[in-house]
């Protein structure tokens, strides 16, 4: 399974970007999904999920009201817009899949498949 994100740049505190996570393979279906991100110096944290079926989400408090998530079965895409972005949102921004109809998770060891990552600038 192979994850690719898109979707980052820079952009000026108060806008919004919308990320995107395409899957590889025949059974995204089957895949919880979670973004993650991490800035420099700090640890990768939990910034969202997207359960297999795509009925539950979750988000971390810190960007709650702030992002939606959606997917698309057929295109084997996860989308995440986020607005009013803030110069704390400034990351690298990473796609995980946890196969085989896994409960989404908020820890990354659940997550079997990870992404490239995309940068995230926001500027003050």
């Amino acid at each position: 399974v192979r994850l690719v994100e898109s979707g980052g740049g820079l952009v000026q505190a108060g806008g919004a970007l919308r990320l995107a996570c395409k899957a590889s393979g025949s059974t995204f279906i089957s895949f919880a999904l979670g973004w993650f991100r991490q800035a420099p110096g700090k640890e990768r944290e939990f910034v969202a999920a997207i359960s297999w079926g795509g009925q539950n989400t979750d988000y971390a408090d810190s960007v709650k009201g702030r992002l939606t998530r959606s997917r698309d079965n057929a295109e084997n895409t996860v989308g995440h817009q986020k607005n009013r972005l803030k110069p704390e949102d400034t990351a690298v921004y990473y796609c995980a899949a946890a196969p085989d109809y896994t409960d989404y998770s908020r820890r990354d060891v659940v997550y079997m498949y990870w992404g490239p990552g995309t940068q995230v600038t926001v500027s003050s």
